[in-house]
């Protein structure tokens, strides 16, 4: 749902919409019960005389496992009565298109995004979302999800910040004083799951670190708006179980870094819309299990708007196979992308081939057609799904120098001017002269 945000804020940039944003309050109150549930009497409302009798639920309400589940259809049914079509790429996104007039709605629990091109088309539905449920209008969006929007229609540029919730979380982990960080994963550290406490001491030590919290933390920051400490939150979250001192160091030193790119927004200027991929591996990386770490980005109109770090399924035993299996997994990330971008009706280019950029001459060639039977003959065939997606057109695979991959950053710790130049690539820049 995310990057279904990400990906739209940039046409709103390039197309002038507006955004406006609107709240349901008790949004799970809304919803039938298809069930009969009965309950205890509410403390305090209790009938005289009948102690012993439940009531019997008519409603959904608070609490209930299907309570979300019952809110999601009953809107899902209320939005496609009056016109709109559920994306079926994803869910969450509704469209509404008469002539040149569009709407799109995006729901998120109980938060709703409005863009369009037509303020009185906006506003007939805003009004008509009032109507069904018990809605609170909060205007044009400034907040979403805790990432602040900032906009400068003039330039048509979008900016998103998590300043105020990198300070909280600082904050809360008692980072707020720390050194600034230079790099959110440094050069040549390897952890991994041996680094356990090794004595009494260390356990004692350990067993009063919010590991798990902190990790979590991190966690939702880098799926907002955060792809440069990607890698380097994979990296820490693959030893929740028993971490030891050298993984807590690792998570303090991604608090650091972020303390000192808290200013750093994500930013969309619009123009051009046209999705490019880029992807990348390492090389058995992991010390646990020598599997190999994948990186894969995509970038519309000048910022990222999807990106991931993994560790890979199967253990790879060359470059080119750690690299074909990488390709792969983003060419399944880029068929979505634009299929997505088609169902929205209004990315002229959409219907063209996504170009994926990868640094491996081998990866490249055998994304075309089988090259080096004896070397590749034991991928698992899964994998040759890339070699389907690029004959039918959906995507070209095409070489580029590694100095130059956008997704290097996402596979491995680098030196700090490489680093800084792939964030300049991904839109990550300092924009505080905006607010």
């Amino acid at each position: 749902m995310l990057k279904s945000i990400r990906i739209l804020l940039p046409i709103a940039a390039s197309l002038d919409l507006e955004i406006w944003q609107m709240d349901v309050k008790t949004a799970f109150l809304n919803g039938s019960l298809d069930e009969s549930i009965y309950m205890m009497q509410p403390e305090g409302f209790i009938e005289k005389g009948q102690v012993d009798k439940v009531c019997k639920l008519q409603k959904s309400i608070y609490g209930l496992k299907q309570a979300s589940r019952s809110w999601n259809i009953r809107f899902d049914q209320a939005v496609k009565g009056f016109g709109f079509i559920q994306n079926p790429d994803e869910p969450c996104v509704y469209k509404r298109i008469k002539g040149d007039k569009l709407v799109f709605l995006i729901l998120y629990v109980d938060d709703i995004l409005l863009i369009g091109n037509d303020v009185g088309v906006l506003t007939s539905v805003k009004e008509w979302l009032a109507k069904q449920f018990d809605m609170k209008d909060l205007g044009e969006a400034s907040f979403i999800l805790g990432i602040q929007v900032i906009r400068d229609r003039k330039n048509r540029m979008i900016a998103l910040s998590q300043a105020s919730y990198i300070d909280k979380i600082l904050s809360r982990f008692s980072m707020q004083n720390s050194k600034k960080g230079m790099l959110p994963f440094r050069h040549g550290i390897k952890l991994s799951k041996e680094q356990v406490p090794k004595n009494e001491h260390e356990e004692q030590f350990m067993s009063r670190v919010p590991y798990a919290s902190a990790v979590g933390s991190l966690m939702y920051a880098m799926l907002c708006i955060r792809p440069d400490i990607c890698f380097a939150v994979g990296i820490v979250s693959r030893s929740q179980s028993k971490p030891g001192p050298d993984h807590w160091t690792a998570v303090k030193h991604i608090f650091k870094y972020l303390k000192r790119m808290r200013d750093n927004m994500l930013v969309y200027s619009g123009g051009d819309l046209v999705p490019v991929g880029h992807t990348d591996s390492d090389f058995q990386s992991d010390s646990d299990s020598r599997k190999s770490t994948l990186g894969a980005v995509f970038t519309i109109g000048g910022g990222a708007v999807i990106w991931r770090s993994i560790k890979q399924s199967c253990i790879a035993d060359s470059t080119m196979e750690a690299e074909y299996v990488a390709a792969c997994e983003a060419a399944k990330e880029a068929v979505w992308l634009r299929q997505f971008l088609i169902d929205l009706e209004v990315v002229p280019s959409a219907n063209k081939q996504i170009t994926i950029y990868c640094d491996n001459s081998g990866a490249v060639a055998n994304s075309k057609k089988p090259r080096s039977h004896k070397r590749g003959k034991h991928i698992e065939r899964k994998y040759h799904l890339l070699r389907e997606i690029v004959q039918r057109g959906d995507v070209t695979i095409t070489k580029i120098a590694s100095a130059e991959n956008l997704a290097d950053p996402f596979t491995k710790a680098l030196p700090q001017k490489s680093f800084d130049g792939h964030l300049e690539n991904m839109g990550l820049r300092d924009m505080t002269h905006l607010l």
